[in-house]
């Protein structure tokens, strides 16, 4: 075994084009809102509007070797349910559980603030050491809104300066340094392999204002905004 800084990413080899498209298996999205590879995508709206719904679907049909669903801060029940329906679920090409390529990271909302902040970063990590395996990962952040919320309180009780809306001064590097663990490499080691890793991150403005920090922050390094607009498209029966 060998220990790793969560919060430090890992070396590789070099990095390769992101030219490979991750099919998600949700046509709308594949033809509206392509992802690649190695990429990153926002899924914004505000509460209720469907993210969580859109990424666990993604987590069941996504084409990608690992999948790491990141619950920052999701109320008990919420995981609980996923936990217990992903457990009697296959992979549809595979014909395998889906639990057999799903790691779960639950940080559920009554836990302390410290775990919540963590748990993005473990995640990462996770990525990267599959990733350094040659697989191609996903990465299902729900919500990144949570952790930028743990970091504003985590700030607030070091008695530091606020910045906008009372996010830390430094909230747009930490994005910054999450969303460039982001990509398509080639890993360091004898054999040549390649893999990636595709973030999909989950926003929950205040009120679906798109202007506050964490979105306009996520959206400034963020390729693709996924489902930015259609989370707000009305229900037609």
């Amino acid at each position: 075994m060998h220990t790793w800084p969560i919060r430090q990413p890992r070396t590789y080899k070099k990095t390769l084009p992101i030219d490979t498209p991750l099919l998600t298996g949700q046509r709308i999205i594949d033809s509206f809102f392509p992802v690649a590879k190695g990429g990153i995508a926002a899924i914004t709206g505000g509460f209720g509007t469907g993210k969580t719904v859109v990424l666990q679907t993604l987590a069941v049909w996504i084409d990608a070797d690992i999948v790491i669903y990141i619950g920052c801060g999701e109320r008990g029940n919420e995981m609980a349910d996923v936990l217990d329906r992903f457990t009697k679920m296959k992979v549809p090409r595979f014909d395998q559980p889906l639990m057999s390529r799903t790691v779960f990271i639950a940080n559920v909302s009554n836990m302390p603030i410290i775990a919540r902040e963590a748990s993005i970063y473990s995640g990462i990590t996770l990525a990267e050491y599959y990733r350094d395996m040659g697989y191609n990962v996903a990465i299902m952040a729900d919500s990144t809104s949570r952790w930028a919320e743990a970091l504003r309180e985590i700030s607030g009780r070091l008695e530091e300066m606020p910045g906008e809306e009372g996010y830390p001064a430094y909230l747009a590097s930490r994005l910054a340094e999450f969303y460039a663990r982001a990509g398509s490499v080639q890993p360091i080691g004898s054999e040549e392999r390649n893999g990636s890793i595709t973030v999909l991150a989950a926003i929950s403005p205040p009120g679906g204002d798109f202007s506050e920090p964490v979105t306009t922050n996520t959206l400034t390094f963020s390729r693709n905004q996924l489902v930015h607009e259609l989370l707000r498209i009305p229900y037609c029966p």
